[in-house]
């Protein structure tokens, strides 16, 4: 690609490689196209201590007591936005499931004020998730160009950073408390977090590190959601067990973590739509050092390609590996850290995917609350390269009950 030499290591075998191999790799190579919207300090970004340290101040803001603690905020977006659906009423299921993640996205981060203006977010965050879904020859195109796309991107840009350093810094002026882990909001952990050393995230390691949970939490998450709905849509049968578990389990109550502890289909359901449909269909490392697979000479300055997507459907990893089927989460082992990799592995694996399954879990209990739903128009591809969502959409229908 260019004067880059891309190099595919494929398989579970590799994966392991890569994942048990950090001090190989960098990170910042890699997912360059990121930077424009995450931001250069961002944990996706970072490599050695500074990724260390990073990672170290997140971690607290989406360790599980916290997500226990949001769970009631994520019912309460897929609530109001449901709610706005009349039965027999067709409507595309991701997009309107994309907004309310999103809306759940910035009510866990921020709570307050910030969370009032999810959509304005959303409308700002767009260009440059357009630019960064680009590969990355075209986005250096955009950018030495300065073409109409870039001067957007770069304007909405400049708008989001005054927008979330206006938070930063309220959050900075407010000393914390009690009141403040109470309230559930990630933003004081991020501002006032210390590590053992005394060491905590400075202005900009803040806003690089909200904006790449805000672009994560709902780009990723919510396409993930669309593909979920899109496979229940197709397999009824799999649709009427999760709603018999959901009545069953939780009746008219929305999640809360004993619930959610026992939803085990609906996991599985997640688990198996990850497994078909992983967000991030391929991943990458840039090599620092050199090294032998199979024979064959990965060297300095390679960009190493690995792939959830080719990992999931192998045959020889997954019995019928095109099959929707979510009980080989039930009644089988389960897979090895380097089969299953949705979230990737190894020092780097997403911080938050804690909180993206128990967010798509919740989400989809409060669907199926809303009755059985029939599919109308299934998507016609796959769109996008670092989130990969269904396209056009995912239209259906909730019938009444």
């Amino acid at each position: 690609m260019g004067t880059q030499r891309l190099v595919y290591l494929l398989g579970p075998e590799a994966n392991a490689l890569i994942f048990k191999h950090d001090e190989w790799f960098r990170a910042r190579e890699a997912f360059a196209a990121l930077e424009i919207v995450d931001g250069p300090t961002s944990v996706v970004l970072s490599d050695g201590e500074d990724h260390v340290r990073r990672r170290g101040l997140i971690r607290p803001a989406v360790a599980p007591r916290r997500i226990d603690g949001y769970l009631s905020t994520m019912a309460g977006a897929a609530d109001e936005a449901l709610e706005r659906i009349r039965p027999g009423e067709a409507f595309d299921a991701y997009a309107v499931l994309r907004s309310a993640i999103r809306r759940s996205t910035l009510r866990i981060l921020f709570a307050g004020s910030m969370a009032h203006h999810a959509d304005d977010l959303g409308d700002l965050l767009q260009p440059l998730l357009d630019l960064s879904d680009k590969l990355p020859p075209v986005l250096s195109w955009h950018r030495r160009l300065r073409t109409p796309a870039w001067r957007r991107a770069m304007a909405a840009r400049t708008a989001l950073d005054a927008f979330v350093g206006r938070e930063i810094a309220r959050a900075r002026a407010t000393a914390p408390s009690e009141q403040d882990d109470r309230a559930g909001a990630m933003l004081p952990l991020l501002v006032h977090g210390r590590d053992g050393r005394g060491s905590g995230l400075d202005d900009q390691e803040v806003r690089d590190q909200v904006v790449t949970m805000i672009a994560a939490g709902y780009e990723t998450t919510g396409a993930a959601m669309g593909w979920i709905v899109y496979l229940l849509g197709l397999h009824p049968q799999w649709q009427a067990r999760a709603r018999d578990e959901v009545a069953s389990v939780l009746g008219e109550r929305a999640p809360d973590p004993a619930g959610l502890a026992q939803l085990s289909l609906l996991r599985a359901i997640v688990s198996e739509a990850l497994r078909l449909y992983p967000p991030a269909m391929i991943s990458a490392r840039y090599a620092v050092e050199g090294f032998e697979h199979r024979g064959e000479r990965v060297r300095p300055g390679d960009l190493v390609i690995f792939s959830p997507y080719a990992t999931h459907r192998d045959p020889g990893v997954y019995r019928e590996p095109l099959r929707f089927d979510p009980s080989r989460w039930l009644d089988e082992p389960a897979p090895a850290s380097s089969e299953f990799i949705p979230f990737g592995g190894g020092k780097h694996r997403c911080l938050g995917s804690g909180l993206a399954t128990a967010e798509l879990t919740v989400f989809l209990a409060r669907l199926l609350r809303h009755g059985p739903f029939r599919l109308n128009r299934p998507p016609t591809s796959a769109r996008g390269f670092s989130a990969v969502r269904p396209h056009p959409g995912v239209t259906i229908t909730i019938q009444s009950t």
